[in-house]
């Protein structure tokens, strides 16, 4: 381990912690209170996500709404707003076939599709059901309705601070799922040993790359 890089991180978190604890109140909010269009709209988020940048897909999300398209059927039309996005074309397409597989007699059903007791049969439903999503995107849509405590949203920042904190040995060239896990549990077994829950140790991480906590 790297005790240089730990000590950092340790600062990172007490310093920022209230603002954690505040984003991860607001995530479940998200699930206790919000309605299945909330739920769904954070869904479309991590649809945006991969190979971009969160804010830049936050905006898209933001763009679509305003112009009441996240329920549009026409994907030129939604591509047109995902300029600020890569791979605008086929992430249009998914918004539209996912959309259209969660909705029964016009009314978007998800919920149902989450159980709370299994997070991880879960993340693997939506895996194998949302065109668009791996483990990282499935993750990540999980912690964003407050489902923090279990999964690692392995993205580039993650990865890199792993590799110096010497929690991996390098940055893999890709992400099986296999790979995933093992590297998850490394992940969640680091947090244990420094004393800092999974869910905060992935903001810290964020942060320490781009002095954002965002989503």
């Amino acid at each position: 381990m790297n005790e240089k890089e730990i000590e950092s991180v340790k600062n990172i978190h007490s310093s920022i912690k209230t603002q954690i604890d505040d984003k991860i109140n607001y995530f479940k909010n998200i699930w206790n209170n919000g309605t299945e269009l909330d739920i769904f709209e954070e869904l479309v988020f991590c649809i945006l996500t991969p190979q971009s940048k969160a804010i830049m897909a936050d905006k898209a999300i933001k763009n679509l709404k305003k112009k009441n398209l996240l329920f549009s059927n026409n994907w030129e039309e939604i591509s047109n707003e995902l300029n600020i996005v890569r791979f605008k074309n086929n992430k249009a397409r998914y918004i539209i076939e996912v959309r259209n597989n969660l909705t029964i007699d016009g009314k978007i059903w998800l919920k149902d599709k989450i159980n709370p007791n299994d997070i991880y049969t879960t993340r693997d439903w939506f895996v194998k059901n949302i065109k668009g999503y791996g483990l990282k995107e499935a993750s990540h849509f999980l912690r964003n309705i407050g489902f923090c405590e279990e999964l690692a949203i392995l993205d580039r920042h993650i990865l890199k601070n792993l590799r110096l904190l010497e929690v991996i040995d390098e940055i893999p060239k890709s992400l099986s799922p296999k790979k995933y896990i093992e590297i998850e549990k490394k992940l969640i077994d680091f947090s244990n040993y420094v004393n800092i829950n999974p869910a905060h140790l992935d903001f810290v991480l964020w942060y320490k790359e781009t002095n954002v906590i965002f989503k």
